[in-house]
């Protein structure tokens, strides 16, 4: 059964921030879908099995921006 975690990201300001998160995040093994909020900064993670933060925020952290939360 697919997994929803919600994060928050700061320092997306752009679509071309929002794309940039979307696809590191993706590439996370188990990641079936990715859908950012750009005004809120929540990133909607949908995966196969629960994921884990640090991963996530690594991933983000690659993209140039900042989990918080």
């Amino acid at each position: 059964m697919p997994q929803q975690s919600v994060y928050t990201v700061t320092g997306m300001t752009c679509g071309h921030c929002a794309n940039s998160v979307t696809e590191e995040i993706s590439e996370l093994d188990g990641v079936t879908d990715v859908q950012v909020d750009l005004p809120t900064g929540a990133v909607t993670v949908t995966s196969e099995a629960d994921l884990d933060r640090e991963r996530v925020a690594a991933a983000v952290t690659e993209a140039g921006y900042q989990l918080t939360g």
